[in-house]
């Protein structure tokens, strides 16, 4: 590996792994340490959801036009290492949320820079960036194995004790070494400069057009509804894990992450033998089979269950979401491609996920007493909704094949 791909390598390697080692933990940090209710959970949630709706506006308006994107990306990263240390000072939910609102807000549209600095600097991007995106997700496995097997603040006692708060020191510490490693990175200036200005592409408006086509708009939909079951896993599974008693839970879930990085490998070879129909219900179903396991999966015996459940996060995000976008790219062309991709993160990420946390919080809220939770049910309810999701899919959703350019 040369000089360029070993810095920038170490830049995706802390970039995501601030965000998994706080994200992750962050629905039983609420829970037990800020005594949050399901809907505050949500709303805290929802900042990325926020994050995302802006960030296009923030990249395109003023870093693809006025910033060099590796200088951007330092001022961020700084202001989020304050932020993340006022996190961890904070006491209650109330001088919390604000704090991690105002986060999600700068580092959101980091993810963009970073991939901006990325593709700036390699000479084959479309072979090249792949090779260097992973270590991102090495990452975030790396952040969730020192939480929970360097330091064990995810243990019952170390939760008892308080000890996750510790993760957004850990973060703010990260955050302000990427914030400085960020202004020795290669010049990357503004791609947009000078260039006219087009609030639609931002967001994709361009892309509205292919709402017209009945499968395209039903794969939106399904997009859209699908994150309401995305959202149960990114709010409940940490706290379900340790309030059940699994040890070590967060560096178990980053078996979610090894199995999206091998089934993002088998993903080409499935869409090419499957098609792109089979490859969105098989998304979709491993969903439903996901939490279906964790309803009735314990710390005990039944924890092979839990296990299973996780490791299905490489079919479930990798075979709906990133082939959704495989698809998408194809029935947009090359003329509206940014637009389309930019609509279906928006419906997605912003719109879809917004959703999904506060009917997560309030299914939370609806089967949780001050004695106990009752998992099961709150479980279930994604279950049945994702499998109603793959019911009107599957019967209406034609397959078609994939367009090459």
């Amino acid at each position: 590996m040369d000089s360029i791909k070993l810095r920038l390598s170490s830049m995706m390697f802390l970039q995501f792994f601030i965000w998994g080692g706080w994200f992750v933990t962050l629905g039983t940090f609420l829970s037990q340490n800020l005594s949050a209710t399901g809907a505050q959970m949500g709303a805290a949630f929802s900042t990325q959801s926020w994050g995302a709706i802006i960030a296009p506006f923030f990249v395109g308006l003023i870093a693809d036009r006025f910033f060099n994107a590796e200088r951007l990306l330092g001022l961020l990263h700084l202001a989020g290492a304050v932020l993340m240390f006022l996190m961890y000072q904070s006491g209650d939910f109330g001088s919390f949320y604000p704090l991690v609102l105002a986060y999600m807000l700068v580092y959101m549209p980091t993810l963009a820079l970073v991939n901006s600095v990325s593709f700036g600097q390699l000479k084959q991007p479309d072979l090249e960036f792949g090779k260097i995106r992973v270590w991102g997700t090495v990452g975030w496995i790396a952040a969730g194995l020192v939480i929970s097997y360097l330091f064990g603040w995810d243990s019952q006692q170390g939760i008892a004790d308080g000890l996750l708060k510790n993760t957004f020191l850990m973060c703010a510490v990260a955050s302000a070494v990427l914030g400085l490693y960020s202004f020795t990175l290669p010049a990357t200036p503004p791609a947009g400069r000078g260039q006219q200005l087009k609030l639609g592409e931002l967001v994709g408006l361009d892309a509205l057009a292919l709402l017209k086509d009945k499968n395209f708009f039903l794969f939106f939909v399904a997009s859209v509804l699908i994150c309401i079951p995305l959202a149960f896993y990114y709010q409940n599974a940490n706290p379900f894990l340790t309030g059940i008693g699994v040890e070590n839970a967060t560096g178990k879930m980053t078996l979610g992450q090894a199995s999206e990085v091998l089934f993002m490998l088998a993903l080409p070879l499935f869409l090419n033998r499957f098609g792109i129909r089979w490859t969105l219900l098989l998304g979709m179903g491993a969903w439903v089979l996901r939490y279906v396991l964790f309803a009735y999966g314990d710390a005990g015996t039944g924890v092979w269950m839990l296990l299973l459940g996780i490791a299905l996060h490489g079919i479930c995000y990798d075979f709906f979401f990133v082939s959704g976008q495989i698809y998408t790219n194809s029935k947009a062309g090359a003329a509206i491609r940014s637009s389309a991709q930019g609509l279906i993160t928006l419906a997605t990420y912003g719109v879809g996920m917004l959703i999904g946390f506060s009917v997560a919080g309030q299914i939370t809220d609806a089967y949780s007493t001050v004695e106990t939770t009752d998992w099961a049910s709150i479980w279930l309810f994604p279950a049945g909704f994702a499998a109603l999701v793959l019911l009107v899919f599957a019967l209406v959703f034609k397959n078609e094949p994939l367009r090459q350019e």
